[in-house]
C-alpha cells in the first residue's frame, strides 16, 4: 500500500496521520509547522492555540484541503489512514458520496468503492486509504478486502479493541484491532450493542480456520479477578448489599450488573472464598 508524505528530506510529514511538529514562523495566514529536516506545512489561523511560542511542539492531523494542498489541523478526525470507522453520509452527487469525518472537507467515497449505493443521512462502516492514482485520501465501504485472518495476531484471553460492523442472527460481527474479523455469538451478548459501537473485548477462541470468537466480558480464570472486583465495587456503591445471589435469574443479573449468570457465580464464589462477602438467601453482603 502506497503512503503519501510531504517531504524534502528523509524525515516526512505523514498525510492522513497525526504528526508532532514545531511552530517555526508566523504569517498572516497562520503559522508554519516544521520537522527536524525543514519540511513545512501551514496551520491556518482558526486552528492556532490562543497562546503559543515559536518552537512550541503541536500534535496536528495532516490532510488535503479543498484544493488538494496539504494542511494541518488541530481538529480530531473520526478516522485516520488505514483505519475503519462508522461515518455518516452527508452528500451524494454525480461522482460519489461524501462522508462526515470530523473535518471541514468531507471524505470522498467513489461509486466503485460502495458496497451498496450510499444514501444521504445513512451511516456506514468505512475504511480510509490513500488512492495510488490520485494521491488523495479516499473512503470505501468494501471493507473486507482490508481485513485478514491469515496471520492472526491475537490469542485466547487477549484484551482487544473492537468495532461492531453489523448484527445477524448468529450475533455481532466485529473488526478486531483494525486488522481481523471476529464474531460475538448471540449467547455471549449480555448488553445492548449496535453497529458502530467501539469497545474493549476479549478473545475467546482462535479457530484452526482463522475464525475468531470474541466476548465482551472476560472468560475463565482470567475473568474471575476483574469481575469480582467489579461486583465488590458495586456492593460498596450500594451500601454493602445487593439483592442478587446464585439463585437469581440470568435476566436479573444481566439487568443489574451486565454479566452472565455464569460469570456472576464465578465472581461471587471468588469473593466468598476470600471472605469478602457472605451469600444470603436474599442477596450478597460485604463482610
Amino acid at each position: 500500500m502506497t503512503l503519501v508524505y510531504l517531504c524534502k528530506n528523509e524525515t516526512m510529514i505523514k498525510i492522513g496521520e497525526y504528526n508532532d511538529l514545531d511552530i517555526i514562523r508566523e504569517t498572516p495566514q497562520g503559522v508554519y509547522l516544521g520537522d527536524s529536516e525543514s519540511n513545512e506545512i501551514l496551520l491556518p489561523n482558526k486552528y492556532i492555540p490562543e497562546e503559543f511560542k515559536i518552537w512550541d511542539t503541536l500534535n496536528v492531523f495532516v490532510y488535503l484541503d479543498h484544493e488538494e494542498r496539504p494542511v494541518a489541523t488541530t481538529l480530531k478526525p473520526y478516522i485516520t489512514l488505514n483505519e475503519f470507522a462508522y461515518l455518516r453520509c452527508m452528500v451524494v452527487n454525480e461522482v460519489g458520496a461524501f462522508m462526515d469525518w470530523g473535518l471541514e472537507k468531507q471524505l470522498f467515497v467513489p461509486f466503485k468503492e460502495q458496497a451498496r449505493p450510499m444514501k444521504e443521512g445513512s451511516w456506514y462502516i468505512v475504511y480510509m486509504y490513500m488512492d495510488e492514482k490520485t494521491n488523495r485520501l479516499v473512503g470505501t465501504s468494501k471493507t473486507r478486502k482490508f481485513l485478514s485472518n491469515e496471520n492472526v495476531s491475537v490469542s485466547k484471553f487477549d484484551k482487544v479493541d473492537i468495532l461492531v460492523t453489523h448484527l445477524t442472527e448468529k450475533g455481532a460481527n466485529v473488526i478486531i484491532n483494525q486488522k481481523h474479523e471476529g464474531l460475538i455469538y448471540i449467547e455471549n451478548i449480555f448488553e445492548d450493542i449496535r453497529t458502530g459501537d467501539k469497545m474493549e473485548a476479549y478473545i475467546k477462541k482462535v479457530r484452526e480456520d482463522g475464525k475468531i470468537d470474541v466476548v465482551i466480558q472476560p472468560e475463565g480464570y482470567k475473568s474471575i479477578e476483574p469481575n469480582a472486583e467489579f461486583i465488590y465495587e458495586e456492593l460498596k456503591a450500594a451500601g454493602g448489599f445487593l439483592p442478587l445471589h446464585d439463585k437469581s435469574t440470568p435476566e436479573d443479573i444481566k439487568n443489574q450488573l451486565g454479566l452472565s449468570k455464569k460469570l456472576f457465580k464465578k465472581a461471587i464464589g471468588a469473593l466468598y472464598r476470600d471472605k469478602m462477602i457472605v451469600i444470603k438467601e436474599d442477596g450478597i453482603e460485604m463482610l
